[in-house]
């Protein structure tokens, strides 16, 4: 059984984390052989499927087991071919390929071919039998078809310019391979039994406690430093810290920054500091009422004291945010209007609103320090405003299925924390209207979004790319659906002999590619 620590807990065992082994409950590993790294998520994986993930914690597992036509290099966004013996982008709408031959896939489901290429990618669009579709599809919106044209090639075939596909999809989590055969036979199990060609495949997986990736021994290409990869769940940031200190673990981000200060000053640890990427806000349900009418939205908003939040959760350790789209991002709205808390305005609206006596609401969280500090400061706030917030604090499974479906419809407000990539579309995928009820949890719907979304995915054009964006932004500062907050930071704590490897946005761990320092 996985223990559990509540904040006071952490913080008592915190001064004597590393006097002794097996603190956290974990099985000692030993550490002179440097034959395995343990790496801490913050939750445990739910589908093992590209196309049906939940997010990064699957993502990095299911890349390590999977190959892509191309990956990207160590820490880069500069890509090389992988599964692929060439790849080349022969215009805007077209890309070939043609694959090494004698890859195999796990499990005896043969040598991957241009068939698997076809079934990967071209399932992101399907509806499936329950009526589900992928909440990625977008990174696949552009494709038309994949067309065979031999064993080992095919061509790729873009229904218009997608300038994000490389980054996003092709040498991303959506462009793993899976096993066509697989797929077929295993049905729906596919989303919890990994069929792959990769660096690693999964050796042992304990829900809650551990998953252990080992080396795939018919796996073709350059093998990994570490015979094993082991990744324990941990969500609560501060058991982590202690974890850490006590060689529990050999690499976490820390969710906290402030942590970083002392981690850094502890013999056998390092940190690592990396530019924000993620994105943080507290989105509004604009389909429940009162949060339906703009004035108590807007009230809301001006009741809240973003840099005051930050301060109390992260000691000033990171910037705020203002609107969806981070500074190195085509499209980056530079005069995104910088609000201040205006209890006297917020009061006046939600008088205009009728809501002069106040009314009771609810913010849902994850169930971490950082973002409950967040969330007092918030419930502090609109008290003075005459509203009386509810915080509800989850855990990962329950939190990542609060906002979807007809459950969805009965979030309130909720802070919601979104990886991104190196492209604006991907950022911007998450609040078009087909993502009601799925990523979109403030159920906010607007067709000229929409548009400009689809513009921005379609055009190479980047000045007409940064326009749309842009436009796309201020449309969402006008209905007033989102209070962000920061773009967080990327911290990470460290053995000072491990080397990870971290993609430039700090979600994306590239296993295969840990070594040591």
């Amino acid at each position: 059984m996985t223990r559990t620590y509540s904040r006071r807990t952490t913080l008592k065992l915190g001064a004597g984390a590393a006097a002794g082994a097996a603190i956290l409950g974990f099985p000692s590993v030993a550490r002179a052989a440097r034959d395995r790294i343990v790496v801490r998520q913050d939750r445990d994986i739910q589908v093992l499927d590209p196309a049906f993930r939940i997010g990064a914690a699957e993502g990095n597992i299911i890349s390590a087991c999977c190959q892509r036509l191309a990956s990207f290099r160590p820490g880069s966004l500069d890509y090389v071919p992988d599964a692929a013996e060439s790849i080349k982008q022969v215009s805007d709408t077209l890309i070939e390929f043609t694959l090494k031959p004698g890859q195999t896939f796990t499990d005896g489901y043969g040598e991957l071919t241009a068939e698997d290429v076809k079934f990967s990618f071209e399932r992101f669009g399907v509806v499936q039998k329950d009526g589900k579709k992928s909440s990625y599809a977008s990174d696949w919106g552009a494709l038309k078809e994949v067309e065979i044209t031999g064993k080992y090639s095919g061509k790729i075939h873009l229904k218009n310019p997608a300038p994000a596909i490389w980054r996003t999809a092709i040498c991303d989590t959506s462009g793993n391979l899976l096993s066509a055969k697989a797929g077929a036979a295993l049905g729906d199990k596919i989303t919890s039994q990994l069929v792959g060609s990769g660096p690693y495949r999964i050796a042992k997986w304990e829900p809650n406690r551990q998953l252990v990736l080992a080396i795939n021994p018919d796996y073709k290409g350059a093998k990994p430093h570490f015979k094993e990869v082991v990744i324990r769940p941990i969500q609560e940031s501060k058991t982590a810290e202690i974890a850490l200190r006590a060689k529990e673990i050999d690499f976490t981000r820390l969710e906290d920054p402030v942590a970083a200060d002392t981690i850094s000053k502890e013999a056998g640890l390092k940190v690592i500091e990396m530019p924000g990427m993620r994105y943080l806000w507290i989105g509004l349900n604009v389909e429940k009422a009162p949060l339906d009418n703009l004035k108590v939205r807007q009230a809301m908003r001006l009741g809240v004291d973003v840099d005051a939040a930050l301060a109390a959760a992260y000691g000033g350790k990171v910037k705020r945010a203002n609107a969806m789209l981070q500074p190195s991002l085509v499209g980056y709205w530079k005069d995104a209007p910088v609000r201040k808390r205006d209890v006297a305005a917020a009061k006046k609206l939600l008088a205009e609103a009728g809501l002069a006596s106040g009314f009771k609401t609810r913010l849902t969280v994850l169930n971490q320090a950082a973002y409950k500090t967040m969330a007092q400061v918030v419930q502090a706030h609109l008290a003075e405003i005459g509203v009386t917030v509810e915080i509800e604090a989850l855990d990962g499974g329950s939190y990542w299925n609060s906002g979807k479906g007809d459950i969805g419809k009965n979030l309130d407000m909720s802070m919601q924390l979104f990886s991104a990539k190196m492209d604006p579309s991907f950022t911007s995928q998450w609040f078009v209207s087909e993502q009601v009820g799925v990523w979109n949890w403030q159920r906010w719907a607007n067709p000229e979004y929409d548009s400009l979304h689809k513009l921005a995915a379609s055009t190479v054009d980047e000045a007409e790319r940064a326009k749309a964006m842009v436009r796309a932004q201020q449309l969402m500062d006008e209905s007033a659906a989102f209070i962000w907050l920061t773009y967080d930071s990327n911290v990470f704590g460290a053995a000072a002999w491990a080397k990870p490897a971290i993609l430039p946005n700090g979600t994306d761990w590239q296993f295969w590619n840990f070594a040591e320092a």
